[in-house]
């Protein structure tokens, strides 16, 4: 976005799909990912194993790491919503892993706000956003956020 978003022009917004820069995921970050998760299945830090055992021909990103990138991606497309006083994730309607994301490929976000409703203190937009992998078919995640501004 080129123009600042504020609660008052988030209504504008509603329908409007918005893309966020590409992203590289790369195997350090998904190694760190695993660290802090204690997730350290092979298919996500074993680069030889992956290579020989794994059906995508190397690792991948965890779903949790593919899907806790919406946040950056989201604020890489629309921005930060000025004049609020915090925004807070309220949850997921929907997520879904459509497709693998190896070690190494470009993201981007392709967000798209669904609804916006008023909520006691500010607004909750419902935002579709799909992880898309450069030169793939299908998205890496599709995910149904609900996010709320507080005035």
């Amino acid at each position: 976005m080129t123009e600042a978003v504020t609660p008052a022009s988030l209504p504008d917004l509603v329908g409007k799909e918005m893309l966020s820069p590409w992203h590289e995921v790369t195997q350090d970050a998904i190694t760190q990912f695993a660290d802090v998760t204690g997730d350290r299945q092979w298919i996500h830090v074993d680069p030889e194993r992956a290579r020989t055992d794994s059906p995508y021909g190397g690792t991948i990103a965890h779903g949790f790491l593919t899907l806790s990138l919406v946040s950056r991606l989201l604020r890489d497309a629309v921005g930060a919503v000025e004049g609020t006083r915090m925004s807070i994730n309220y949850g997921l309607n929907k997520v879904r892993f459509p497709a693998a994301l190896p070690a190494g490929s470009r993201v981007r976000g392709r967000c798209t706000l669904q609804r916006l409703d008023a909520v006691e203190g500010g607004l909750q937009a419902t935002w579709g956003v799909l992880v898309e992998r450069d030169g793939a078919a299908k998205p890496c995640c599709a995910a149904e956020w609900l996010v709320r501004y507080y005035l």
